[in-house]
């Protein structure tokens, strides 16, 4: 996955504020809220925002990392 990590719930709130802000967003009458959202990896104990073009310039070139997905969610899947 390509993307941003963090060790605390509150950096990736500050993130996700921080493209939030830069974007203008929330827009009066508007449906989106923010640019990106943050995730919580619980198996690996971190949070994480996906990359989306062009939050580079507010976070910095992105990185390449690894969710663990428990097994139990993927017996939900069919494929």
């Amino acid at each position: 996955m390509l993307g941003y990590t963090y060790q605390t719930e509150q950096e990736a709130i500050n993130a996700r504020q921080q493209c939030a802000d830069y974007k203008g967003l929330p827009v009066p009458n508007g449906t989106s809220i923010y640019w990106v959202d943050y995730s919580y990896s619980q198996s690996d104990n971190f949070y994480y925002i996906i990359y989306d073009e062009g939050v580079e310039v507010l976070l910095g070139e992105p990185i390449t990392f690894k969710i663990t997905i428990p097994e139990m969610i993927w017996k939900n899947y069919y494929f």
